[in-house]
């Protein structure tokens, strides 16, 4: 079938140029250059967003035993004079919706750190509407019996999401500094003793962000390939920007913040949907700095179902974008950040914008193949192809790196790098759609929760003959379609580019179509397998 389709497709190559028409002939060719400058266009920006992955790596080897001796300093320092009477008030905030499978492992994980019960409070901020509130409100009682100051907190309108209820939370609170975590996370005993010195003794401090963990690591390959992503984000980039004076972002969770720094940049604000976002670039703005401690690890579940992850990286797309719009006219502007702080904070912001190209060049490609071929110069082909070729392997440099640098076994991990690559390549539509929400979308969006499991996430076989996750799966959109046409579109592209026989870009025509059909086929497969969970 394909054949047939490049044949007929392929029939103006087989056309003597001298027989048509000169008009005729001159939009062809107007028409081919503005695709192939379009194309160009693209195939920078990649090769921009790709170069920047060595600048990450260079940054973090360059700092990393330097912020290792300043940290352990520090600790020394406030371990030496200060006791347990010097330690600040800390409130624990756990905003939920729906975790009727987590809500007890959370909960009973914060309270069991290691610190002393009269000045930790904790709130959960809890706006569900199943029983989980039952769930809550038994586990507060018995806790409380036991001394903890612990509440849940309620509200009548969940007006404002995630960033609404730690707003609400905020007011009532009597705590000088914030932990928060998803309830997807199981923070250790010492979360508080490792991240509350760092505030005290360094009183512009406005956050700081912890590692996160993979308790499900191993649950599949889906979730393998997004633990290895993941690292690349906290392992390699976070280290690089807090270590190098960079714009560091709060992750949303298993960080802690300082009350004045929320305060004093606006509070938390929900005209995005990342909202922990935008408030660390308004802190950082406001002139407090970040700290992200490397060493610090918080454990948390993957999601385990590829339409909870798309949902999970279409939120993240749209708020990224949605913050982007708003906050880099305000850094662009500012006179006291300096040129190279103001492009990294470019690149961060619109990092998913990869996406949109990457589905753009991947239509192109095809008409190019067809009828470009022939105006193919080597002056263009190239610089293009040697552009290519280094956004497509810088990315999975940094992911190496960043699994030689967090684990002993790092070898046995790399040979999950094709899953997260082709897993990568195929959420393009998806998190295209993101983006073109922000920008053309008036509304803020609605933020939908990411589905969490519990011991069946972390469990495969468990899962398999459970009904864990009843009532909270992501319905399937009719994304798998698009995702679908852009794979058999790949496809014909790279049987176009094989009947031409050139073989040099051929491999990433081939990680295109595995992607998109990938995504689109395991979209439905863990649909179906969502859908004999409900009853």
């Amino acid at each position: 079938m394909i054949k047939i389709l490049l044949t007929k497709l392929s029939l103006r190559l087989e056309t003597n140029p001298e027989t048509e028409p000169q008009e005729e002939r001159s939009k062809l060719n107007a028409i081919l250059i503005a695709i192939m400058v379009v194309y160009c266009i693209c195939a920078v920006a990649l090769f921009l967003y790709g170069l920047n992955c060595y600048v990450m790596i260079g940054l973090f080897k360059r700092s990393r035993k330097k912020q290792q001796e300043e940290n352990a300093q520090l600790l020394a320092r406030f371990n030496g004079s200060k006791t347990e009477d010097d330690l600040p008030v800390v409130t624990t905030q756990l905003p939920i919706y729906n975790e009727k499978y987590v809500i007890e492992r959370l909960i009973r994980a914060v309270c069991s750190f290691d610190y002393p019960r009269d000045k930790h409070e904790i709130q959960v901020l809890d706006d569900s509407t199943d029983e989980t509130v039952e769930i809550v409100s038994r586990l507060v009682k018995e806790l409380r019996q036991q001394g903890h100051d612990i509440h849940q907190v309620r509200r009548k309108k969940r007006e404002g999401y995630k960033a609404g209820a730690l707003a609400y939370g905020m007011k009532i609170a009597r705590g000088e500094m914030f932990a928060i975590f998803d309830a997807d996370f199981v923070p250790p005993p010492d979360f508080l003793r490792n991240t509350v010195p760092f505030l005290v003794e360094d009183k512009k401090c406005g956050f700081v962000q912890t590692r996160w963990g993979h308790r499900n690591r191993d649950y599949s390959i889906l979730t393998m390939a997004q633990s290895i992503g993941i690292d690349g984000h906290f392992v390699v980039e976070q280290s690089a920007r807090a270590w190098n004076g960079l714009f560091l972002n709060f992750n949303g969770t298993a960080g802690i913040w300082r009350r004045q720094a929320i305060d004093q940049a606006g509070g938390w604000q929900a005209d995005t949907i990342t909202e922990d976002l935008d408030l660390s670039y308004r802190a950082q703005l406001a002139g407090w700095h970040a700290r992200f401690l490397f060493d610090v690890v918080t454990p948390a579940e993957i999601p385990v179902n590829i339409n909870a992850f798309k949902s999970q990286q279409h939120r993240w797309a749209k708020g990224s974008i949605q913050t982007a719009l708003k906050i880099l006219p305000r850094v662009i502007k500012r006179g006291d950040v300096g040129l190279f702080k103001k492009l990294q904070a470019v690149l961060h912001l619109t990092h998913y914008m990869v996406h949109p190209v990457i589905v753009l060049m991947t239509l192109l490609v095809l008409p190019l193949l067809l009828w470009g071929h022939v105006n193919f110069r080597p002056f263009v082909i190239i610089p293009l192809l040697s552009m290519m070729v280094v956004s497509m392997i810088a990315p999975s440099t940094l992911y190496i790196f960043s699994q030689r640098m967090a684990y002993p076994d790092w070898k046995s991990k790399l040979k999950f790098l094709p899953a997260l690559m082709i897993l990568g390549m195929g959420l393009a539509v998806n998190n295209t759609l993101g983006v073109l929400e922000a920008i053309f979308k008036r509304d803020h969006g609605v933020f939908v929760r990411t589905p969490k499991l519990g011991d069946a996430a972390e469990d495969h076989t468990k899962a398999c003959k459970t009904k864990s996750s009843k009532g909270y799966s992501i319905p399937l959109s009719g994304m798998f379609l698009a995702e679908a046409f852009m794979g058999l579109w790949a496809t014909a592209a790279f049987a176009a580019y094989l009947s031409m026989f050139k073989f040099l870009i051929g491999p990433i025509l081939l990680l295109h179509a595995l992607g998109f059909l990938y995504v689109g086929l395991v979209s439905i497969l863990h649909d179906r397998q969502s859908r004999r969970f409900k009853s």
